[in-house]
């Protein structure tokens, strides 16, 4: 084992000493004594039989260019970590701790913080103790694979008009929705109450994006299946754990380098902005017309199902 790799489980401050940087140690996060069980083995013993294995992960990452005020989009976020590991354990059988933990850096390594990862793997039913390997790998040491498109969530988005957020069938429409085997993301517009207007573009665009969060969380309080969501990290975990999502817009919209040009007095129009930003294989505008939009798009009437 070498001495980084010692390091890389060891505390900030030992680390800081060994590579001479006392004061600025690289950034990093990890995931520790992660178990999960998988078939994987070189033995003929080993096939056919699922063991536990223990992933201890370190990701030095690069620092923030600019203050992250908080927001988790600006990180790299652990469900990196635990999805490169149920990733490449989903992906095919392998017979070597190694080839598994080299897979398993090379995915990390795709995200642009990155810089760095140390990983650990143990058998812990193979003998008296755990058994295991540790490497290491650099950005640029192995081209990182990149994702396979089939990985990336393709969601069912749909508009709620006020009066099919206050349908009685509601919860029977969400029972549909949750039956899809495409994540889900729901939209809404104001609600029906007059927003404050103050005259001045900028200041009036926050306020109208408000007053749809303010409705996205009158729909949450419909159901306890609809979770109001408001950075893209949480929608990715969202659609790939079967959450169904209440869009929160102003993050999105606001960070949005090529941002929409509709309004958000044009709550629909919005929507189908955010549609094709996502990807969707569908925009269902529920109570209202559907608008023009880049994704396939219809209208439902309140108590329809998709």
């Amino acid at each position: 084992m070498t001495s980084d790799t010692r390091l890389a489980f060891e505390h900030p401050l030992a680390r800081a000493e060994a590579t001479g940087q006392p004061t600025r140690p690289h950034d990093r996060i990890s995931l520790r004594d992660h178990v999960v069980e998988a078939d994987i083995g070189a033995f003929q013993q080993e096939r056919g039989k699922r063991q536990r294995l223990n992933f201890s992960v370190v990701v030095e990452v690069a620092p923030p260019g600019a203050p992250l005020d908080d927001d988790v989009d600006k990180i790299l976020s652990y469900d990196t970590i635990t999805e490169a590991i149920a990733h490449e354990l989903a992906e095919e059988r392998l017979n070597l701790l190694e080839t598994l933990a080299d897979k398993v850096a090379d995915r990390i390594l795709h995200a642009p913080q990155a810089l760095r990862v140390f990983v650990r793997i143990e058998k812990l039913d193979r003998g008296p103790g755990a058994l295991g390997v540790e490497i290491v790998r650099s950005r640029g040491q192995t081209p990182p694979a990149a994702p396979d498109d089939d990985e990336v969530p393709h969601p069912l988005v749909l508009h709620f008009a006020n009066e099919a957020i206050r349908d009685a069938r509601l919860p029977s429409l969400l029972d549909a929705l949750a039956a899809d085997p495409r994540p889900v993301i729901l939209c809404v517009g104001p609600n029906d109450l007059p927003a404050p207007q103050t005259g001045h573009a900028m200041t009036q665009r926050r306020i109208d994006l408000l007053a749809i969060e303010q409705n996205a969380w009158v729909l949450a309080a419909r159901d306890d299946r609809c979770v109001v969501v408001s950075t893209r990290t949480e929608l990715d975990w969202a659609m790939k754990h079967g959450q169904i999502s209440v869009w929160a817009p102003s993050k999105i919209v606001l960070d949005a380098v090529d941002g929409p040009s509709a309004s958000p007095r044009d709550a629909a129009a919005l929507t189908a902005w955010f549609a094709a930003l996502m990807h969707a294989t569908e925009l269902v505008c529920v109570g209202l017309d559907a608008p023009e939009a880049e994704v396939p798009a219809r209208s439902l009437a309140p108590g329809e199902l998709p």
